[in-house]
């Protein structure tokens, strides 16, 4: 997946038209998580802290002009965490994306979506291991990761409404 502004959003739509799935779960990287993070919302922001891999440092733009202010996950991400916290998987509802490829990828693949009967949400997951040279950021294996996120798509596709229970946060 290319973590640029424009390249992202056109090879996940890409693949959704050649393979017309049911669900999709988009999934990245992000440094200082400590858990597998299913995200709650996308906001139509670009707001780029550094260069994505293209030079692209968008500030303050929307990532589709005109389109609403957000788009929530239509997974059950309730459900998916509530399943891989009983199996010990550390994982927590996420209410941002952030503001850079992540989000902006989230953002667009819901507005592509957003008339079709496809589900789909993003996932954050941890730095592995090997990627932290500092020694300083929170990680976690490769074989927990993808036990986690093979565990999150089951829950999707079992469930296609979630569960009422708190995922809240205080600030």
């Amino acid at each position: 997946m290319p973590v640029t502004r424009y390249e992202s959003i056109e090879a996940v739509i890409e693949s959704i038209e050649l393979h017309q799935p049911d669900i999709v779960i988009t999934v990245g990287q992000a440094a200082g998580r400590t858990a597998i993070t299913p995200e709650r919302v996308a906001i139509n922001v670009d707001d780029f802290r550094i260069p994505d891999n293209s030079g692209h440092q968008p500030i303050d733009e929307p990532v589709i002009p005109g389109g609403p202010d957000a788009y929530f996950t239509t997974l059950p991400i309730k459900a998916i965490t509530r399943a891989l916290q009983q199996e010990n998987i550390p994982c927590q509802v996420s209410n941002t994306a952030g503001t850079f490829v992540c989000n902006h990828l989230f953002y667009g693949v819901q507005h592509y979506l957003r008339d079709k009967s496809v589900r789909h949400g993003f996932v954050h997951i941890p730095l592995l291991p090997e990627q932290d040279s500092s020694g300083n950021q929170p990680t976690m294996s490769l074989d927990v990761i993808v036990e986690g996120l093979a565990r999150l798509a089951q829950v999707a596709i079992d469930n296609e409404s979630d569960i009422a229970v708190t995922a809240g946060q205080i600030c």
